[in-house]
């Protein structure tokens, strides 16, 4: 009996410590981790030493991600004119204008020189010389141009005999802003799969290269293709080297980082038109601007790979020393109880069954009117800021004679619209920043249209505060789209507006070929597109101060007075 009951006894606690142990375990596997965000604003520091050298080493791919853009000026449009042989003209480099000229080219409404027609020959058998040429050798009959002459050859125009040909001319920076749209899938794979860092290197390799070759073009269908394959597979730049800054940041400065980011492209736009100032010979620029991106290849020894990914990819002796050093860095400290939450393993999840899941994303979608109105308004939000910001940027270069100065101006007046978004969008909120931004940013560009040319100074400053006001616009968009859509889905979405909004990058650099018809089309469809969205943000909740939503009944729910309530609570 004795046996029996001691028997009893020892096995009753111990059957305890199981149930207890086992209650652990299943606890443990459904509380929060520890996550690097708590160790950053803890422990590591959320914007220290280490992160800014970090800042400061990606700002070199993402000022050199700008040099893309050189299409601007290597494929600029360049004033040109009928060739008239019956002149002796055997050349496309002549005097562009001869006292002579306006007895052989006829002139527009503006009194300027038609650039595809001319009058035709009177076959008099007189006949000219480019320093004199009499008009009684024309009579007044019309047509088309069979040669050019151009003002000058600083331009693939030149080169390839493109006069005449806008929309040919203008299709290059289209196939560019294609490019950028293809190259999503692939920069993901190669940044999820290999890594922050490889991504980096192999985009910059690829700008540098296929950027180096384009330099080489013999003809304009070698220049777009060479310009399709370079954004295709170097467009990756700017993503993955932000990718990298921003995952090591705490949440604080997230925004701040990526206007950071923001400002640095902006310095390489500055960069590029300075260069092209200099070196102005288009294939020398070329050069000059893609030749020092090679050095960037250093950069998988040099630049750290991002932590996040490490601890993703199970890598966690990689991701051990990383920590380490940037305790060092930041004379700070990581205790050794955080390291070992952060690196290990986690427990195996629940995996749902197909019974579990909810109806799929367009279902959702469908059967959430609200949710279908959001779907339906942030694509044109993304259309018209990457529309106006980019078709901005590259009419700036036809405002006056001094296209490089403008161009740069246009690119630096985004630095402060970066920086101003960040003062203002936690005081006066997401949907006045942002509809203030389209509204100012549209009457700019409208008003722009009926400032007389010889203003030269009023109308650079009104362009300039319009490209202010669409670069607030930029900044604001990512964080209020991400603050409307549910944690579920909200990744998705958010990639969903981004890529439809590339309808307005692909469609900006057609813009200056419009201005042909008349002056003011571009700006005014700038203007329009401006209106429309700025009035559309005000269809849309307020999130300043509300807790990010992260189930659909908690987006839907934003603005309401619950919604409140419950973030107060």
């Amino acid at each position: 009996m004795s046996d029996s009951r001691r028997g009893s006894a020892m096995d009753g606690p111990s059957e305890e410590r199981k149930d207890s142990r086992a209650r652990r375990r299943k606890s443990s596997a459904f509380a929060k981790p520890l996550d690097l965000d708590d160790v950053l604003v803890n422990e590591l520091g959320q914007f220290g030493r280490f992160q800014i050298r970090n800042m400061l080493l990606v700002s070199v791919p993402i000022i050199m991600s700008a040099f893309m853009s050189e299409y601007i000026f290597s494929a600029a449009a360049i004033p040109h004119r009928c060739r008239i042989q019956e002149c002796g003209e055997n050349s496309k480099l002549m005097e562009f204008e001869p006292d002579w000229i306006f007895g052989a080219i006829p002139v527009d409404n503006n009194g300027n020189m038609e650039s595809c027609e001319r009058y035709t020959s009177s076959n008099t058998g007189v006949n000219g010389t480019p320093m004199f040429c009499p008009a009684d050798l024309f009579s007044s009959d019309r047509m088309g141009c069979e040669e050019f002459v151009y003002a000058r050859d600083n331009s693939v125009v030149y080169d390839f005999d493109l006069g005449c040909q806008e929309w040919l001319r203008a299709l290059s920076g289209t196939l560019s802003s294609v490019g950028t749209l293809l190259v999503l899938p692939i920069t993901g794979f190669v940044s999820d799969r290999y890594g922050r860092r490889v991504a980096v290197v192999i985009s910059v390799f690829n700008l540098a290269l296929i950027g180096l070759i384009r330099a080489f073009s013999v003809n304009y269908p070698m220049y777009m293709v060479l310009q399709l394959l370079q954004t295709t597979l170097g467009a990756g730049t700017f993503s993955s080297s932000y990718i990298i800054a921003a995952e090591l940041v705490g949440p604080k400065y997230r925004v701040l980082a990526s206007a950071l980011s923001s400002s640095m492209f902006a310095v390489g736009l500055m960069t590029l038109g300075g260069v092209a100032w200099l070196v102005q010979p288009w294939r020398y620029m070329i050069m000059v601007l893609h030749i020092p991106c090679f050095l960037v290849i250093s950069y998988y020894w040099i630049l750290p790979e991002s932590v996040r990914w490490l601890l993703s990819k199970q890598k966690y002796d990689e991701a051990t020393s990383i920590l380490q050093k940037v305790a060092t860095v930041n004379g700070t400290s990581i205790s050794e109880k955080s390291l070992a939450a952060l690196t290990t393993p986690p427990p195996v999840a629940y995996v749902e069954s197909p019974e579990d899941k909810g109806p799929g994303l367009v279902k959702t979608i469908f059967r959430s009117p609200i949710l279908l109105r959001r779907v339906c308004t942030t694509p044109i939000w993304w259309i018209t800021t990457t529309f106006v910001y980019y078709g901005l940027s590259i009419n700036s270069t036809s405002l006056s004679d001094t296209m490089y100065l403008n161009f740069i101006l246009t690119c630096a007046v985004e630095i402060p619209g970066f920086f101003t978004a960040i003062l203002v969008l936690d005081r006066i909120g997401r949907k006045a920043t942002l509809s203030c931004g389209y509204l100012f940013s549209a009457a700019c560009n409208i008003a722009f249209i009926f400032i007389p040319n010889d203003l030269t100074t009023l109308r650079l400053i009104v362009f300039l505060l319009g490209k202010f006001g669409i670069s607030i616009v930029f900044t604001s968009l990512y964080l209020f789209t991400s603050e409307l859509y549910p944690t579920e889905y909200r990744h998705t979405l958010l990639a969903f507006s981004s890529m439809i909004g590339r309808i307005g990058s692909i469609t900006a650099p057609l813009t200056p070929v419009l201005a042909d018809y008349w002056h003011g089309t571009p700006s005014m469809m700038f203007g329009i597109m401006g209106m429309i969205s700025g009035l559309l943000v005000l269809t849309q909740p307020e999130t300043l101060g509300l807790k990010m939503p992260d189930t659909l009944a908690e987006a839907e729910a934003l603005g309401r007075p619950e919604s409140k309530a419950k973030q107060s609570s």
